[in-house]
């Protein structure tokens, strides 16, 4: 029987770059909007109690708990009761565990206080048609073994598909958006393609929804042109720069900083997406990247902004949020 995966908490300092205190003064009061950690269908290197301490220690707001399997809501709820002080968030990903496109999972997500709202990433048709043809050298994702694993018990959900045959947003998206915009949920575009997520963002602006984040639009299976980015921006949606998408070799530094020159700083925001027992500490992820952007010459006002400022227009006081109808 296959049981929750613990974290192993591989906290070895010496085997990861330290972020300067320059940098973790400049993220001071960030969320990282986008971090896996325990419990999970998989091995993490922190449990979530354990890193809303550690973001204590470093002056951190708190984060979003992203699954790719599991609604996460109750478990932020426990953790801001457990650690006061940090706000950690809940959000639901719309994959085959969670029934897809279902508006039912995306309303009791938003009463439990769900802040982000993912669409299908790991069971995204995209992602399935993709499997994120990484460059030689780069760290394969996680899930990809457990996507396999379940493929091997003949556990496989049908893709998620979010677009008809003319690439027109389905039906079933527009009656989810519909229920994100009446709890202002905040709208992550998970892995889809491009077109993809042009239609999604351009039916949520249409929806009403009013905060649109397009996950990580270097990774592979996304690779979205400094053009399409700049279209995204002007629906008003960030650019989420996730840590790990060039830590582990998916994507040069020089084109992540190329593409947040060509949108801006202002569209960008930064996230770590850590949490795997081989990167580094989650509670470091915001910081190192910091230190790249400033290294690259970036401004520590623009570092801010992308860090703090934009973070916390996705994150924000979840107290409203405990058990209430809606979202805070």
């Amino acid at each position: 029987m296959t049981q929750t995966s613990p974290a192993t908490d591989e906290h070895d300092p010496d085997q990861h770059p330290q972020p300067s205190p320059r940098a973790r003064e400049l993220v001071r009061g960030a969320y990282d909007t986008h971090v896996h950690v325990a419990p999970d269908v998989m091995r993490r290197r922190i449990d979530d109690l354990d890193l809303a301490r550690r973001f204590a220690d470093v002056g951190m707001a708190g984060f979003v708990l992203k699954s790719h399997y599991v609604p996460t809501a109750e478990r932020a709820a426990v953790v801001r009761k457990a650690v006061p002080g940090t706000d950690a968030l809940g959000a639901v990903t719309l994959n085959g565990s969670v029934g897809g496109l279902n508006p039912v999972a995306v309303e009791i997500a938003g009463r439990q206080g769900a802040q982000i709202v993912w669409f299908p990433t790991v069971d995204s048709a995209n992602q399935r048609r993709s499997r994120a043809a990484a460059p030689p050298g780069a760290t394969p994702p996680m899930w990809a073994q457990v996507q396999d694993d379940l493929a091997a018990k003949g556990v496989v959900s049908p893709p998620v598909e979010v677009v008809d045959a003319d690439g027109r947003v389905l039906p079933a998206v527009r009656e989810v958006l519909t229920v994100m915009a009446d709890h202002d949920l905040v709208l992550a575009t998970g892995h889809l393609s491009g077109p993809e997520i042009v239609a999604v963002v351009d039916a949520a602006a249409e929806t009403g929804v009013q905060r649109i984040v397009v996950t990580h639009p270097e990774f592979t299976s996304q690779q979205l042109p400094a053009d399409v980015q700049r279209h995204l921006a002007g629906r008003g949606a960030l650019l989420e720069r996730c840590f790990t998408t060039p830590h582990t070799g998916k994507v040069s530094w020089d084109l992540l900083f190329e593409h947040v020159r060509a949108v801006g700083p202002e569209h960008s925001l930064l996230s770590s997406d850590l949490g795997q027992p081989f990167n580094p500490p989650v509670e470091d992820g915001l910081a190192l990247m910091a230190d790249a952007f400033l290294a690259a010459g970036f401004s520590e006002d623009e570092v801010v902004t992308m860090a703090v400022t934009n973070s916390r227009r996705i994150g924000a006081p979840s107290s409203a949020g405990d058990g209430a109808v809606g979202s805070p």
